[in-house]
């Protein structure tokens, strides 16, 4: 099982070549990026759990990189680490105003830097409560991002997205390919967001089956039906050819035999601060989830059931 994913950020290639073979060694995922811009597209791609970033790089520095992480909604939460040859106080004060979670000079102890790394993953989980699958906030972040937005004065949408026929797609074909779906949708969410959102917007995870995506776009209906749209057009993939021809899977139902569920689709509340105004934050999370159930209203939501004989 991996210890969680990190970035190096470096354009020496024996550094960087290094440090991938010494961290994947130690159990961790490793993406290496030589630039500045190729690591902000990498981090939106797949949020890395620890960001090891270089201060001089050819395209941009490592400040300019470390201040677009921490201004944007999705990557705020993400530990950095500078490394880099500068090692003027200055410099250290520079990074750590900026945001940075620690700061190592080169030449560095991989050992010491190892458990930099530890402990920063360690400190973030904890702090931050990141779900393990989808490695966005969960919990009381989510939370508390929401109670700095009631204090916002600029107009914010809230959606509830819920996975249908979750349960019964993990009963068939197993929690691993449960975890799967999980970083599809994370992933999925992030990308529209990038194409259909704003720098500010945010996503979560409450658990299991459940996401959350607090948009500042003002059209707000176009990205949550790109988010469903697309959704309806990938998941398949995570189906067998069978069943995705036939467009739903048989799910063991005991003495009954089997019930026919239809495959997984997608459905999305939402709350904007343009039509409500709210006094709490449990009333927007309610309110998402009422509007998230009536879009289901009419739906049939009924298995039949195959008697085996």
């Amino acid at each position: 099982m991996s210890k969680g994913r990190i970035l190096v950020v470096e354009d020496d290639f024996d550094i960087s070549n290094m440090l991938k073979i010494y961290f994947a060694s130690q159990g961790f995922e490793v993406q290496v990026c030589s630039r500045g811009s190729e690591a902000l597209v990498a981090t939106r791609k797949q949020l890395p759990n620890l960001i090891v970033l270089d201060i001089m790089l050819p395209d941009m520095n490592g400040y300019d990189v470390c201040r677009e992480l921490r201004t944007t909604a999705r990557t705020s939460h993400i530990p950095i680490i500078f490394l880099t040859q500068k090692d003027d106080r200055s410099d250290k004060i520079q990074g750590l105003e900026l945001g940075a979670d620690d700061y190592i000079t080169k030449p560095f102890d991989i050992e010491e830097l190892k458990l930099r790394v530890q402990n920063a993953i360690l400190a973030a989980t904890r702090q931050s409560q990141i779900d393990s699958k989808s490695n966005l906030p969960s919990g009381r972040l989510i939370e508390d991002h929401l109670r700095g937005l009631m204090q916002s004065t600029s107009p914010w949408t809230y959606m509830d997205i819920k996975i249908n026929n979750f349960d019964a797609f993990t009963d068939v074909y197993g929690f691993v390919a449960g975890d799967e779906v999980i970083r599809f949708v994370a992933l999925l969410i992030g990308e529209v967001i990038d194409s259909q959102g704003t720098s500010d917007d945010y996503a979560g995870h409450p658990g299991r089956d459940n996401f959350v995506v607090v948009t500042h776009a003002a059209d707000y209906e176009s990205l949550r039906q790109m988010i469903m749209d697309r959704f309806d057009d990938e998941v398949k993939q995570h189906y067998s050819f069978i069943d995705r021809e036939r467009g739903y899977i048989l799910v063991p139902d005991g003495v009954m035999g089997e019930r026919q569920v239809p495959l997984m689709t997608l459905s999305v509340g939402a709350v904007s601060t343009r039509t409500h105004q709210f006094s709490d934050i449990r009333e927007i999370t309610e309110l998402a989830a009422e509007d998230r159930r009536r879009g289901l209203t009419g739906q049939d939501s009924s298995a039949n059931i195959l008697t085996s004989w």
